[in-house]
């Protein structure tokens, strides 16, 4: 029995990986985000500032972590 629950544990422990965006990630020498809580976090802050207006921001953050963005399957 006690082979068993070693067994479950070590295969689900084996079998879980770290989710992308369980931390903003920002890539390369300019620190662009490189997944969506980055990239959401930085057109939040853009849109605070009035960089952009409320349209410009959705329609970003739909295309880049939308159903089919770009950034949800970002791999360091």
């Amino acid at each position: 029995m006690r082979y068993l629950i070693l067994v479950i544990v070590l295969g689900l422990s084996a079998c879980s990986k770290e989710d992308p965006n369980s931390r903003p990630i920002y890539g390369n020498e300019l620190g662009l985000p490189a997944n969506c809580r980055a990239y959401i976090q930085v057109a939040v802050n853009e849109w605070r500032k009035g960089g952009y207006d409320t349209e410009t921001t959705m329609n970003a953050i739909e295309r880049n972590c939308g159903e089919n963005g770009a950034l949800w399957d970002y791999k360091p």
